[in-house]
């Protein structure tokens, strides 16, 4: 079960996918923790209520644009560290600064996501970015 303050889908979805049986947000009550565990040592699935709908309404929409945010998962944590500087607009060569990597490694970063995602340019990455709750306008 795990007991987060992150109610983005795409983190719901990983931590799914990497085993977990629920999702809890941390501001739930006590009464609703201990529903949730419950479900879990049960064997049940258990999704946050403050959660679900997002959950719903993401997989409605993945199946109409092509699933492309399930890919998310797909990329490592400095990926989506890269992504989030690009969106905010900064050039590879402040990400590198930033993140005390060259230049090239930014690059081959960039690259990666954008196969990752089978996203063509900037402006897709801010969108996506800003889609996935990476960024906030």
């Amino acid at each position: 079960l795990v007991l987060t303050v992150h109610n983005i889908e795409e983190y719901v979805r990983a931590s799914l996918e990497a085993g977990a049986d629920g999702y809890l947000l941390k501001k739930s009550s006590y009464k609703e923790l201990l529903n949730a565990i419950k479900h879990v040592i049960s064997g049940d699935p258990y999704l946050d209520p403050g959660i679900s709908g997002k959950i719903i309404a993401g997989y409605l929409n993945n199946k109409a644009d092509g699933e492309k945010s399930s890919y998310y998962g797909t990329l490592t944590p400095r990926e989506r560290e890269v992504l989030k500087l690009i969106a905010e607009g900064h050039k590879n060569s402040e990400i590198a600064g930033y993140l005390f990597i060259s230049l090239n490694t930014v690059e081959t970063h960039r690259y990666n996501i954008m196969k990752k995602l089978d996203l063509h340019n900037v402006a897709a990455l801010t969108s996506y970015a800003i889609k996935h709750g990476l960024v906030h306008i």
